[in-house]
């Protein structure tokens, strides 16, 4: 039997938000999370170059490989061998990998909840049990190792996001250490989706790889490096589990683009332009949460670092997906609706990704302010 899954709203918001644009309608964007930032150029120049140069064919990068290796040796203190990274067609190919060598279909594997939509639907569709962990604002939206050592059996894996995709939380050093504990005593294989590393605002995000070796590691040039159109990613694997996921990524995948390998080499090097680009998403971060109260949207996770606001608007809807569709169709500001994230209680929750450009943010936020005073008359 063929697994069900839910659909990605916010695809379906962003469909119509397109539909109004096309028809004239000025469309500000904050549905997905997006980079509104190009590639480096020095990554564009080197694409032209190879273009030019290269007839390119299936192929995975050595020398990209062993950059991505160095780059943990650098960012964290960790040792990851070149051979332990699998190149992939971005983090969800890389996702689909980690949970295929690691699990086998019966497994249970728990996650946050309110978590990335696609973690769940993934997980069903390579007929995984998603088992999801009810973390609010006690917990700052996060998992805790007190809420892994509740789990009643112990499930065979654990996904950590962090920062985390609706919220934007981070799961602080000691926490992080704590829940690899709790993982390591309980026999829990942990998958870390770290695709938003180099995106944090308080404090930087800490690999898993510090405190447990065989951890997977997904990770991606979508977010940091503002590649996104590229699909380009990667997967950490530990040496046990080598074989398998490039057997899977040869069979089910075969290579990632050729041409964005080349780019993403030279990308990796850029960083006083991507640091630049974080210091925009810094920028409009500080104008939203400034703004946001003003909107009547005083509860929301703590933005810690990716590009997104998760926020309460219980006071004003239990439709989060028909609220996010009339902000759209009123004010030509797309955002997504929290059912994505949390079928339980994401009927109560909208995401605003300020991945867009700042002039954007702050022509948002003058939509948004009278649209959200009539409704609260109302």
């Amino acid at each position: 039997m063929t697994a069900e899954i839910d659909p990605f709203h916010a695809i379906a918001i962003s469909r119509r938000a397109h539909q109004l644009a096309a028809a004239g309608r000025s469309i500000i964007h904050m549905e997905f999370g997006q980079p509104s930032t190009g590639a480096p150029p020095a990554a564009i120049a080197e694409a032209h170059r190879i273009l030019d140069a290269d007839a390119m064919g299936y192929w995975e990068s050595p020398a990209l490989k062993a950059r991505i290796a160095d780059h943990y040796r650098a960012w964290y203190g960790v040792s990851v061998e070149a051979e332990q990274v699998i190149l992939t067609c971005g983090a969800s190919p890389a996702f689909v990998l980690a949970l295929s060598c690691a699990f086998a279909p019966g497994a249970r594997v728990a996650l946050a909840r309110p978590g990335y939509v696609a973690y769940r639907n993934t997980l069903k569709a390579l007929h995984i049990e998603p088992v999801e962990i009810a973390c609010g604002e006690a917990e700052r939206f996060q998992i805790t190792a007190e809420a892994v050592a509740r789990l009643d059996p112990a499930p065979d894996g654990l996904i950590l996001a962090s920062p985390a995709n609706p919220t934007g939380t981070i799961i602080a050093p000691d926490q992080l250490a704590a829940i690899a504990e709790v993982c390591r005593r309980r026999g829990i294989r942990i998958v870390s989706d770290e695709i938003y590393h180099g995106l944090s605002y308080v404090a930087p995000a800490r690999t898993i790889l510090e405190h447990d070796p065989d951890a997977l590691v997904v990770n991606s040039f979508s977010k940091y490096f503002s590649m996104a159109g590229w699909r380009l990613g990667w997967l950490v694997v530990p040496p046990a589990l080598i074989d398998a996921a490039r057997a899977r990524m040869g069979n089910l995948f075969l290579t990632p683009p050729s041409l964005s390998q080349h780019a993403g080499l030279i990308a990796m090097d850029c960083r006083d332009e991507l640091e630049g680009h974080r210091e925009t998403y810094r920028r409009n971060r500080a104008l939203l949460l400034d703004a946001l109260p003003g909107l009547g949207l005083r509860r929301i996770a703590p933005p810690d670092g990716a590009f997104y606001i998760y926020a309460d608007v219980g006071h004003l809807t239990q439709d989060s997906y028909g609220f996010c569709m009339a902000l759209l169709e009123e004010t030509g500001v797309a955002t997504a609706p929290g059912i994505d994230f949390d079928p339980i209680d994401g009927h109560r929750f909208i995401r605003i990704s300020f991945a867009v450009a700042t002039d954007l943010v702050r022509e948002a936020i003058a939509r948004l302010a009278p649209w959200f005073a009539a409704r609260a008359a109302a």
